[in-house]
């Protein structure tokens, strides 16, 4: 390569030629512009094998250093990437932040917590202002009385032979344990003797404690379980308690007290020839009303009427539904059958 750059060097003359001046620096020129070309191709193919020994000595540091690492190259790097983003000593960032950074978030959290903790404390404080503990403040929405029936009997079935008493000893136990609060000696003790007929109202602050009125166990007579112990259940008589449900200041309308009422749901009315009420004017009276709440009428005790199936069919179920009748009572709701009513079934084998 070198001898082809060499003979495209400028010419010799024969000894004796003229030529002009100009013709020689052209010539000269030609002859220069030659030589840079040559030293260039020679840096160039002196290059050559320079980078093919500089890639060679990278491709053997490159082979030395995965020899000191493990199989698996990119798990290793994860793993290194995962435990310089969770700490990195040489920047001191733990999760691509600064000790400062954390700090600053840990503050703007902590004043956003506590003013929002502020507001709702500062609500709810106003809110409990404007409440009664003792009185709802807001009564109109509140629904017409419900009712209840004592001994409890799965599915309101009272299903029970005479000459069992397995079947029917369990009723006679939860009428025991339902009437304990209505004992004689413990309403004298803890309640007061108001007159009949008229309501109970009792003036003073609504955190004043209120009196309750007497309701004894002793009105119930026959369904009192003092004379008869079985409650009627060993004659094939049954008593069943209803009472109604509290509500806070209820008093019946007109003045007229709630009464109870009960007959076949379907069937023949004959199924049920006789039914006693006790008290016999089958009423809740207007004394046991308004009720003040559990927090100041702590000792008020809910009146009861008792039914006592004196005369049912034997035999074969019979269903029973037992009514309010009342002035504002409403006992003939479809979807709930416990306001105003209760329905329930008497199937009395012998």
């Amino acid at each position: 390569m070198r001898q082809q750059l060499r003979s495209r060097r400028a010419p010799t003359f024969p000894h004796g030629y003229r030529y002009r001046l100009d013709d020689q620096d052209e010539v000269n020129q030609n002859y220069l512009a030659d030589e840079e070309e040559e030293a260039e191709e020679e840096a160039r193919v002196m290059r050559v094998p320079n980078l093919e020994e500089e890639e060679k000595e990278e491709e053997q540091k490159e082979e030395e250093e995965g020899q000191g690492q493990p199989t698996g190259n990119t798990w290793w790097q994860k793993l290194q990437l995962m435990n310089e983003y969770l700490w990195d000593p040489e920047q001191r960032m733990s999760l691509a932040r600064t000790g400062q950074s954390w700090s600053l978030i840990l503050v703007i959290y902590f004043f956003f917590y506590a003013s929002l903790a502020a507001v709702i404390t500062v609500c709810m404080y106003t809110l409990f202002l404007t409440i009664s503990a003792y009185m709802p403040t807001f009564t109109e929405r509140v629904k017409p009385a419900g009712v209840m029936i004592r001994p409890f009997a799965h599915s309101l079935n009272f299903n029970f032979n005479v000459s069992e008493p397995d079947t029917w000893q369990h009723y006679v136990i939860s009428l025991n344990g339902f009437l304990q609060g209505y004992n004689d000696s413990l309403q004298e003790e803890m309640n007061v003797d108001c007159p009949p007929g008229q309501y109970f109202i009792q003036d003073g602050n609504e955190d004043e404690d209120k009196k309750a009125c007497q309701f004894k166990r002793s009105f119930l007579k026959n369904c009192s379980g003092l004379e008869d112990p079985t409650f009627g259940y060993s004659t094939g008589q049954p008593c069943i308690l209803l009472k109604m449900n509290r509500i806070v200041g209820f008093r019946p309308e007109l003045g007229d007290p709630v009464k109870v009422s009960c007959k076949v749901q379907r069937g023949d009315e004959n199924d049920i020839r006789s039914i006693h009420y006790y008290p016999e004017s089958a009423s809740f009276d207007l004394r046991y009303y308004p009720y003040y709440g559990k927090l100041t009428h702590v000792n008020y005790t809910s009146p009861l009427v008792a039914m006592h199936f004196t005369d049912v069919v034997k035999n074969q179920a019979v269903p029973v539904q037992c009514q309010l009748k009342g002035k504002g009572i409403i006992n003939d709701v479809i979807n709930d059958h416990f306001v105003g009513r209760v329905i329930f079934t008497l199937n009395i084998e012998t």
